[in-house]
C-alpha cells in the first residue's frame, strides 16, 4: 500500500511554495486525490513525477 503525502510535505521536499504544488495539481503535472477537503499525493505518483524530470 502506498504512502500518501500532503501538498505541504511535497512543497517542503522540493523547496517550493505550497501554491506551486497546487499549480502542478491544477495543470495535471502532479496527480492527486481529494479526501474530503484535503489533497493527497501517492508515493507512486511522486516517483512518476520525479522520473519525468519535473
Amino acid at each position: 500500500m502506498d504512502n500518501y503525502y500532503t501538498p505541504q510535505e511535497i512543497a517542503e521536499k522540493f523547496k517550493v511554495k505550497i501554491n506551486t504544488v497546487y499549480k502542478w495539481i491544477r495543470e495535471g503535472k502532479l496527480k492527486a486525490i481529494k479526501v474530503g477537503d484535503l489533497w493527497r499525493i501517492s508515493e507512486t505518483e511522486l516517483k512518476r513525477f520525479v522520473g519525468n524530470g519535473n
